[in-house]
């Protein structure tokens, strides 16, 4: 079983953040509600992260076609290559956004690219979020889909499993889920800065904390507090109300897959930036993985930021090979 962790340097690293980073995160904060409990609040992020999804947007949308379907109230969308292209196959894109954000709009940036790159069609889906919606919600709309993608005809096995963020987290869940069922495994996953450990306990968290443009420790306590339901409890018309959920299990792998048994899991994937405070989720799962005897290869970008694939960079690009390459060797 292999553990190979590939350096990918395109810029000289620094411990504080470069021009590059500092631009970013700039930007992002501009489309950014910070680590509010409000639930108005919370809706202003989604929208600036759609605005932000579409400022980011590289010149894909030539060479493909997007169709919208409905499956048992979740809306989809199949992003397909318009050429000839490999049918057999099919990548179900989970997208990030902390639980509490994401939308199909959202999620066409990374779909667009992974169709591109990989010459298959990709299907997103946009599930329900925190806190309107807390744990299990996401996981039962990701198996909806899984399931309505069987109906189809599709295998298991010709299916890729991919996710970034909180959407790598739901992707594990997804893959425990269809093995606590007996059913068989999709081909491969593939995570893009996955979050993998909602305890908030690896060492990134604080070496990163200045280099990091898009996360902060206080907003992934704001994400995890609203996707485990406790949101529900916050009274709205005390803003300076502190987030009290000290004794919560957040190491339980339902919500942490970190945590979770691997045994029987198909070959992983694992992209992740050098200066991400959840960098620590991605080397901790590697780790977790090799001991358990599943085949995982992880790949850090140095100078490079939280799902920095959706931006129209040169590591960007990069990136978007080397995972059609990975699924170009599961096949």
């Amino acid at each position: 079983m292999s553990r190979l962790v590939k350096l990918v340097n395109f810029e000289k690293n620094d411990s504080q953040m470069t021009p590059l980073m500092k631009a970013i995160k700039s930007f992002h904060s501009v489309s950014s509600s910070g680590d509010s409990l409000k639930l108005e609040d919370i809706k202003k992020q989604r929208s600036g992260q759609d605005l932000f999804a579409t400022l980011s947007a590289p010149s894909v949308n030539s060479g493909i076609e997007t169709v919208s379907v409905n499956v048992k109230g979740i809306p989809c969308e199949w992003v397909r290559p318009e050429h000839r292209h490999d049918t057999r196959h099919i990548i179900l894109y989970c997208h990030g956004g902390g639980y509490t954000c994401g939308s199909l709009k959202y999620a066409r940036v990374i779909a667009s690219k992974l169709c591109l790159c990989s010459g298959m069609a990709v299907m997103s889906f946009e599930y329900r979020l925190a806190p309107e919606n807390p744990y299990p919600a996401a996981l039962d709309d990701a198996t909806t889909v899984w399931n309505y993608l069987m109906q189809l005809g599709f295998g298991a096995r010709e299916v890729v499993l991919i996710g970034d963020s909180a959407g790598g987290n739901l992707a594990l869940e997804l893959a425990l889920k269809i093995r606590s069922q007996g059913r068989i495994m999709p081909k491969g996953i593939i995570l893009m800065s996955p979050w993998t450990d909602m305890t908030i306990t690896g060492e990134t968290y604080n070496t990163c904390k200045d280099a990091d443009p898009i996360l902060t420790r206080e907003y992934i306590q704001t994400c995890r507090f609203s996707f485990v339901g406790l949101n529900n409890k916050f009274n709205e018309s005390n803003a300076d109300l502190k987030i009290e959920d000290k004794g919560f299990d957040y190491a339980d792998p339902k919500y942490s897959p970190l945590y979770a048994d691997f045994e029987g899991f198909p070959p992983v994937f694992i992209q992740v930036g050098s200066n991400e405070i959840l960098k620590s989720d991605s080397y901790n799962l590697c780790d977790k993985l090799v001991k358990e005897g599943v085949t995982v290869t992880l790949e850090e970008y140095e100078d490079a930021w939280h799902v920095f694939q959706m931006l129209p960079f040169k590591i960007a690009s990069s990136a978007m090979d080397s995972i059609a390459h990975f699924i170009d060797e599961l096949y």
